[in-house]
């Protein structure tokens, strides 16, 4: 108990001792401390924002831009690193020669190549070199892509849209529903029935006849080139492609590993049983196998959830306008409010990778092989 004492006392005494030290380096070079500066004018630009923002806005704006464009790519990049890791993981183990040799060939590739590598290549290699916007590869005249970004078609809706969402989301509740009746009926009877088709219905059929009821509600703003431009439309920067395929494909040949280690933990018994009542390799994989190697997958996987999100930090090098990039980096530098700017910064990434970190555990405790 003594040792305990001295050790959180030498602990706090470091922290008063950095901390008062940085304090006092900065009253005797005049530097202000405190969050006065979040309501400052920032007076600069940000290429990529989901709120409206403009020059006059303040420090306090640039970070929740780079808030909300760090859990932006994060979000995307472990939905599709997921499904990317999870095809290349099973295909890692297939029968057939030529697929299990092609995924070994990716995930040796591309874990073994340094992440800020293979974001340079997508964006000076591949992205760079794409022609100029009078020269755009253009889709039907509606996609456009150059060295400026992929420019879609922004959906606009009108009156009686809300009606078509609301179905949507019954649509999905009741989809969610129907699995889980689906999944008792099966452990009272064994028997089962064809999920896909009802979950189409509710999902994509049942939205659709609605939209078409209320008169499609919905209008396109088509991007245009406009002098050396494009104007309207919806904008994907080419910082944001690169910093999202560089991440996806890295994170996915870690995951593809994860993956396989997984299913090679399920005894080889419980496949051949499958096998022997006549299951098909697509219901035993997702029946039988894939379950019991959840539990196996999920921790390594958070590991990679984690990594993702904190190597999204990366972004500053290609410009990619996060929170390490615009606040910690041309906030910081205007400012000169170093500690709150690091303080902040630090703290974000701390809540979000603490909130990751409860959500999939709190997955891994419901999937979690219950002993009696």
């Amino acid at each position: 108990m003594i040792f305990q004492v001295i050790a959180v006392g030498l602990v706090v005494a470091g922290f008063y001792y950095i901390i008062n030290n940085a304090l006092t380096n900065m009253e005797q070079r005049g530097i202000t401390t405190g969050f006065d500066f979040l309501s400052r004018e920032a007076g600069f630009g940000i290429i990529q924002s989901l709120i409206d923002y403009t020059e006059q806005s303040t420090f306090g704006d640039t970070f929740i831009v780079g808030l909300l464009n760090t859990i932006l790519i994060s979000v995307i990049g472990i939905f599709l690193a997921t499904i990317l890791g999870f095809t290349i993981g099973v295909a890692r183990l297939s029968n057939n020669w030529m697929v299990s040799k092609i995924a070994m060939v990716y995930i040796e590739i591309f874990r073994n190549i340094p992440l800020l590598l293979q974001m340079f290549f997508w964006y000076f290699a591949v992205l760079r070199t794409l022609p100029m916007p009078k020269q755009s590869v253009n889709i039907n005249d509606s996609i456009f892509l150059n060295i400026r970004g992929l420019y879609l078609p922004d959906p606009i809706a009108g009156d009686g849209f809300s009606w078509v969402i609301a179905t949507l989301v019954a649509g999905i509740i009741a989809s969610f529903f129907l699995i889980r009746f689906e999944r008792k009926r099966q452990a009272d009877t064994g028997q089962t029935f064809a999920l896909l088709l009802p979950i189409l219905g509710l999902v994509i059929a049942l939205p659709a006849v609605v939209f078409l009821i209320v008169g499609a509600p919905i209008t396109w703003d088509y991007p245009a080139l406009k002098g050396f431009n494009f104007v309207g439309g919806i904008t994907i920067i080419p910082e944001f492609m690169a910093l999202l395929t560089a991440l996806v494909v890295y994170t996915a040949a870690f995951i593809a590993e994860v993956v396989r280690s997984g299913i090679e933990a399920v005894p080889k018994g419980q496949s051949e049983a499958a096998s022997s009542l006549g299951l098909s390799f697509g219901l035993n994989l997702r029946k039988i196998v894939i379950p019991q190697a959840m539990r196996v997958i999920i921790p390594p996987l958070t590991n990679q959830y984690l990594n993702l999100m904190k190597n999204s930090s990366l972004a500053t090098a290609i410009g990619y306008p996060d929170l390490v990039s615009v606040f910690a980096g041309t906030t910081l530098n205007q400012t000169g409010q170093a500690i709150e700017v690091i303080f902040m910064t630090m703290g974000v990434y701390l809540t979000l990778s603490l909130s990751l970190s409860f959500i999939m555990n709190a997955y891994n405790k419901r999937v979690a092989l219950v002993e009696r």
